[in-house]
């Protein structure tokens, strides 16, 4: 609703985003048993007071510290929710536990970033101070670390730019045990929405990194060795995806599903999400277009390049998605964007045809992420603005 708002000016949705944020989201902004904050709260609050902060719509001085003080509070509690490894590493754990890293946390950082970009800390025992810059950098470099691959024969499934949906800690010594999987097809192949997370995760928090003062980056190992791991760790996973997706890049919903081996050359054609062996995935096409746009415009704007290979190549995919069969025309259909798969191990995808292969579905973050790209687009090419999530 809000970023319907966003893109047409339309109040309607605006008072609706309003009000359903305000009604119903405050659980969520204290919720301490998921690694969501950076979705939920972000996409909510955070819209809403970059909204206000841009004069798009009426706001006074307290609604505006309304949502500073829940975006406040979401970036300390997920901050909270803490494994401490040894060395200058640490995540945030998933929903599974203390031993859990996933992939998808790396997007939920936004929450830590604009709460410190708010001014705000997380105090823990005995009042001690934990800075949510420093657990932002410290997560990150663990995912960079455990959750990309990079060629470098640390198991035998070792390829660069490879992802692994969940990383597995001894909590007792703090030592990483193996690679796993909770909606991929196996730890030693990659689950293509987990694969998407890291390249939008990282693209973000590289223009967030782009932001702040190198002096604020000091302390944490300074601007080239933060930015460092985040670009090697992005670039690896945005060559990975485009590699193994076919040629409109849309990818299959595990590039190590058993019956790719059933669909020939799949990589040089389109996607088929009507084949009878493993569904698309919609929903990682669209969160992946949006990285690799962003990838692309920071290496553009870093001199560097390859910028305009990746932001084309999200460009490309983006167009693909927003036509038939991906984009529903049917009025009768509640969803936006088709093809999205939720948890192919647990079945529990709808499949219409009875043959084993979900299709013809969406998702909340499916419909979500296309508009988030669509807006991404719209605003620079109709005010150069760009779209962020930060402040």
């Amino acid at each position: 609703m809000i970023f319907q708002f966003d893109a047409t000016g339309d109040e309607n949705y605006l008072n609706l985003g309003r009000l359903y944020t305000l009604e119903r989201m405050a659980k969520h902004v204290t919720h301490t048993g998921v690694h969501d904050h950076g979705f939920n709260n972000i996409s909510t609050y955070g819209n809403l007071l970059r909204l206000a902060g841009e004069s798009r719509f009426i706001s006074s001085e307290w609604e505006k510290r309304f949502y500073k003080l829940a975006l406040k509070t979401s970036g300390a509690v997920q901050a909270s929710r803490w494994t401490e490894l040894p060395g200058n590493y640490g995540f945030i754990q998933s929903f599974n536990g203390p031993h859990s890293l996933f992939a998808d946390t790396v997007r939920s950082l936004r929450s830590l970033a604009v709460a410190y970009q708010l001014g705000h800390l997380l105090f823990g025992e005995n009042d001690r101070k934990i800075s949510l810059l420093d657990r932002l950098i410290r997560h990150a470099r663990t995912t960079a670390e455990y959750i990309v691959f990079y060629g470098n024969d640390r198991d035998s499934y070792d390829i660069s730019g490879r992802v692994v949906h969940e990383a597995i800690f001894n909590v007792t010594d703090g030592k990483f045990r193996c690679p796993n999987t909770q909606q991929g097809y196996s730890p030693f192949s990659t689950w293509t929405r987990g694969l998407a997370w890291i390249i939008t995760g990282f693209a973000e928090q590289l223009e967030f990194l782009a932001s702040l003062d190198d002096l604020e980056l000091e302390p944490f190992g300074g601007r080239a060795e933060i930015e460092g791991f985040m670009k090697k760790a992005c670039i690896v996973a945005a060559d990975f995806y485009i590699d193994n997706s076919p040629s409109d890049g849309i990818p299959y919903w595990d590039t190590g599903a058993p019956g790719l081996a059933k669909m020939g050359d799949w990589r040089s054609v389109p996607a088929d999400p009507f084949n009878h062996f493993e569904p698309v995935d919609s929903s990682a096409a669209v969160i992946a277009c949006q990285g690799l746009m962003r990838l692309g415009k920071y290496l553009n704007g870093s001199g560097e390049v390859g910028g305009d290979h990746y932001f084309n190549k999200g460009i490309e995919i983006l167009n693909v998605l927003l036509e038939e069969p991906y984009l529903s025309e049917k009025e009768d259909h509640q969803g936006l964007l088709l093809h999205s798969v939720y948890h192919r191990p647990n079945g529990w995808d709808y499949e219409p045809e009875g043959d084993g292969v979900p299709r013809g579905e969406s998702s909340m973050w499916g419909d979500y992420h296309l508009r988030e790209a669509a807006l991404y687009v719209q605003r620079m090419a109709e005010k150069g603005s760009y779209y962020k999530f930060y402040l």
